[in-house]
């Protein structure tokens, strides 16, 4: 799904057929400015949506453009002002506001993870645990707060998991059976291989075919074994559990990459406002 097809899914969900406490009391041509108020500390994200919000109901709409997505930014100060009519500011306000909120919370809690082992060679990384139909803006929000994107989808990069091990037989079956699936189709596509203890570790090691171990449910004691172990030959992932409070214990090991599910499904809105300015 692009911009313009989810902006106008999101609209019709909510105008449908016709944003009537508009319509039964402001003319359609009352020409009208807003400002964008920010009401907590945080990482400002969905800046460059919001306009487009607006601009898909009126391709004219004007801004003012105070902050920029990524900015650091406190409560009491103003993101942007936008001029517009009346009727496109009103429509467009809860979808602008309910996706910025959403988007500055995720970039915020990613910045405090991010900052967190900023000292270390480890990238944080988000993962599929994501908003139906809104993934492609949570993960941008992931970026603007300085993190990285795992993969978008099922079908942009190969993670033999848990379960396609254990359906398939054992870590070697899976390994090989998707190497031939692999040159069969002609599909360009990286692979993850999940281990679940530095045996499947070794056993990985021996066979090869992979780019990426994940490293599931490891205490920092066995990710920095397991880490030494691999000593470079494949890209390595930590995940499974890893807090604020643990994160800096699991970078220090010298992994590549941290999972972190909780800088989206964890993360708490930031409280923004649209308020008519009156002349």
């Amino acid at each position: 799904m692009n911009y313009q097809e989810f902006i106008a899914a999101a609209l019709e969900e909510d105008i449908k057929g016709g944003d009537h406490s508009t319509l039964a009391c402001i003319a359609p041509d009352v020409p009208g400015k807003a400002v964008l108020k920010i009401k907590e500390d945080g990482i400002i994200a969905g800046i460059d949506l919001a306009q487009r919000i607006f601009r898909h109901l009126e391709h004219d709409a004007q801004f003012v453009l105070l902050k920029k997505d990524g900015d650091r930014v406190t409560k009491g100060e103003t993101a942007f002002t936008v001029l517009a009519k009346v009727h496109t500011i009103l429509q467009a306000e809860r979808l602008a506001l309910n996706c910025m909120q959403r988007m500055s919370g995720i970039a915020t809690l990613t910045n405090v993870y991010v900052e967190k082992i900023k000292n270390y060679k480890t990238k944080i990384l988000d993962t599929r645990k994501t908003t139906p139909l809104f993934r492609y803006f949570e993960k941008e929000a992931v970026r603007i707060g300085g993190g990285h994107n795992h993969r978008m989808g099922l079908y942009d990069m190969i993670m033999l998991k848990d379960n396609h091990i254990d359906f398939c037989g054992g870590i070697e079956q899976a390994i090989d059976k998707t190497n031939e699936y692999l040159e069969t189709t002609g599909y360009n596509l990286k692979i993850e291989i999940e281990t679940r203890s530095i045996d499947d570790v070794k056993r990985v090691l021996a066979h090869g075919g992979v780019h990426r171990i994940m490293l599931d449910n490891y205490t920092p004691e066995q990710l920095a074994e397991a880490v030494q172990l691999i000593d470079g030959r494949y890209e390595t992932e930590a995940s499974g559990g890893i807090t604020l409070d643990t994160i800096e214990s699991y970078a220090a090991t010298g992994v590549d990459y941290i999972s972190v599910g909780a800088i989206i499904h964890h993360a708490v809105s930031m409280d923004l406002s649209l308020k008519a300015q009156l002349s």
